[in-house]
């Protein structure tokens, strides 16, 4: 039975991770776009009008994902925001793995709320280029469940993977057990 009106309130402290990536906007964002393939929409059209197999979807996701995600999603805000004589670059992703999502939405799908990750490649006033994200494992223990709990664990060795690949430092919180 559904309760109409019922109200549920998670508080809990998020962590914002901001990494000098120590290379310029435009390098390392071409060698983040590269890490971090687009999805292969027609390939999920595909798979789902197919009405594929989990395992064709994990093998088609490690095929899209060389270092375990992929960007669903891009928004370069410069132009925009250019409009109001802001110059400062900054492009937004939604870089994720849906099927390690999948993982945590079989016990709760609100889960969704955090993935795929939001992540950010901005510049500072003084021109030094950051990558942000916050902290996986904090946001999906806000659920209560140990088993979303360990998939956010896994989430933040993933990072510290791509990280390393991209070169740049890891953040200490992310190689936490």
């Amino acid at each position: 039975m559904t309760r109409l009106g019922a109200v549920l309130e998670a508080v809990h402290e998020m962590c914002r991770l901001d990494i000098d990536v120590g290379l310029p906007f435009d390098v390392f964002r071409g060698r983040y776009e590269q890490a971090v393939p687009a999805v292969d929409g027609a390939a999920l059209t595909r798979l789902i009008s197919d009405g594929a197999g989990w395992d064709e979807v994990l093998r088609a996701a490690a095929a899209n994902a060389p270092h375990g995600f992929m960007i669903y999603w891009s928004f370069d805000a410069t132009p925009l925001m250019g409009l109001a004589g802001d110059h400062l670059r900054c492009v937004e992703y939604l870089m994720g793995n849906h099927t390690i999502a999948e993982r945590m939405y079989r016990y709760e799908p609100g889960v969704m709320l955090y993935a795929p990750l939001r992540t950010v490649i901005h510049e500072d006033l003084q021109g030094t280029t950051w990558f942000s994200v916050d902290h996986p494992r904090a946001a999906f223990a806000s659920f209560g469940d140990p088993r979303v709990t360990a998939v956010g664990a896994e989430l933040d060795r993933k990072l510290a993977g791509l990280l390393e690949h991209l070169d740049v430092p890891v953040p200490g919180r992310l190689l936490r057990d």
